[in-house]
């Protein structure tokens, strides 16, 4: 083939074949997208003091209102301490209210108040016209394709917790 990928049939199905420099291109690429889908939203919570931490605290408290602090742990893999400085400064400002569980009060629920959508759907208006781009001028193979990829790259828990999600919507 002209772009350097070797294939190789075995009955149905055909084994790709990459040399290093190709992987090592792959990976550059995905550190380069991942600075450019995270420069938007940065520049926004920059103008409050705020880090990816609590951008991803809030997109998942956002996907799934009233999921408790260990479930933000499990979805964020974060340490408890690091999830609880997060939550402090969170519900301080305003953005996260936490509330006591009905049947377990020890379990904490988090929701995002108003001030929080908002601050969500800035962040998140960013990163979808950033896709929507890419998502157009690649067209709907590659949009599939590009999912395939990300979704066998992720740990088989992140991606029983990333269907979840997914199927919730």
């Amino acid at each position: 083939m002209s772009d350097g990928r070797v294939t190789q049939s075995h009955g149905s199905e055909s084994l790709l074949f990459l040399t290093d420099e190709q992987l090592r291109q792959g990976i550059e690429a995905m550190f380069f997208a991942y600075r450019g889908f995270t420069a938007d939203p940065d520049r926004i919570l920059d103008e409050l003091a705020y880090g990816r931490a609590h951008h991803r605290a809030i997109h998942f408290i956002n996907r799934a209102p009233g999921t408790t602090v260990n479930n933000l742990l499990a979805l964020l893999g974060v340490t408890k301490q690091s999830l609880n400085r997060v939550l402090r400064t969170l519900i301080s400002d305003g953005l996260v209210e936490s509330r006591v569980g009905t049947l377990d009060k020890r379990e904490r629920h988090l929701y995002l108040t108003q001030k929080g959508r908002t601050l969500e759907g800035r962040l998140s208006d960013a990163q979808r016209a950033r896709m929507r781009a890419a998502y157009r001028e690649t067209g709907p193979e590659a949009v599939a394709g590009f999912r395939q990829v990300l979704e066998a790259m992720m740990d088989p828990d992140m991606r029983r917790a990333y269907a979840r999600l997914r199927d919730s919507a």
